[in-house]
């Protein structure tokens, strides 16, 4: 029989401020802790040096985040012109100098204007990308590259937020997938010079805004007070542009059980599914047949 994993049964999302210097993992690790949660688990990793927004899903809200993983989200970074690093950012080694330009905002902004849109990048070798299963950070620490195919990305906008030569601090809001620290390397060649992040932080995953992230310090006072819970998001706070159906009685019971349930609605697509006391019963999906089929039960 499988170890029961010790913690409460609690559900939910926070969305942790993650403080520089902590991984993702030790993010999720340190929040676990606080509520002293049976399950935890975060919907996108941040980089060490890198702090803000990270969504951590509590208990069966761990089941949304597959869902979440297509969230467009927002940057703030600075890119410190005139050095490149292996790792492009703050903990790799200065690989390259470069006399840095007097550049005009207007020169800063055509070079942003051209990565607007869809355009392909090719993902760093730190990165926890795999190349025949290992992940290709450890290979680019035992000195080895390997060549990386290019993936599409969205660049929804650039912003100019401030240049004070070597410094360039912009916002980004990107598919997922982007890699800033490239693009901050790109955009340097585009200006003629070279660069790496400096500071890096997420600002937004969509639909979450930055008023509503929390920080480790707020949340241990929380704690201490006994008032954690209350800081949580509903478990399918991340899906909200998922529309509503109610279930109730038979449909209700088939539903929960695992099989297909009829709707009146000819409407189809994913749908976040309630009893009609406003529980939460999971996530289904509305086939033209008229039936809601589950994709997620939650046990609450």
């Amino acid at each position: 029989m499988a170890r029961r994993r010790k913690g409460r049964d609690v559900h939910g999302i926070i969305l942790l401020d993650k403080p520089v210097g902590y991984s993702s993992n030790q993010a999720v690790q340190r929040i676990r802790w606080l509520f002293t949660a049976r399950k935890a688990g975060h919907t996108g990793s941040l980089d060490p040096f890198a702090t803000g927004m990270l969504p951590i899903c509590l208990g069966e809200a761990s089941k949304t985040a597959g869902f979440m993983l297509d969230a467009s989200k927002t940057y703030l970074a600075t890119a410190r012109m005139g050095q490149a690093t292996a790792t492009g950012d703050t903990e790799g080694d200065v690989i390259k100098e470069l006399p840095v330009p007097d550049l005009s905002p207007a020169a800063i902004n055509a070079a942003f204007a051209s990565f607007c849109g869809a355009i392909e990048q090719v993902p760093p070798m730190y990165s926890a990308l795999k190349h025949q299963g290992q992940p290709l950070y450890k290979l680019a620490r035992a000195g080895k590259e390997v060549e990386r195919k290019s993936r599409t990305v969205t660049i929804h906008g650039l912003e100019l937020i401030r240049w004070e030569k070597p410094l360039l601090v912009f916002r980004v809001h990107c598919s997922k997938g982007t890699y800033v620290r490239t693009l901050a390397e790109d955009i340097a060649e585009k200006l003629g010079n070279c660069a790496h992040l400096q500071a890096l932080r997420r600002m937004e995953v969509e639909p979450f805004r930055e008023d509503d992230m929390i920080g480790l310090e707020e949340l241990e006072k929380a704690v201490e007070a006994g008032h954690q819970d209350a800081l949580l998001l509903p478990l399918d706070a991340g899906l909200e542009s998922w529309p509503v159906l109610e279930l109730s009685g038979e449909d209700q019971v088939r539903f929960t059980h695992g099989n297909p349930a009829a709707v009146r609605s000819s409407q189809t697509g994913k749908v976040r599914v309630y009893a009609c006391d406003a529980q939460i019963l999971g996530l289904g999906e509305v086939r033209g047949d008229r039936k809601v089929y589950p994709k997620r039960l939650f046990v609450l």
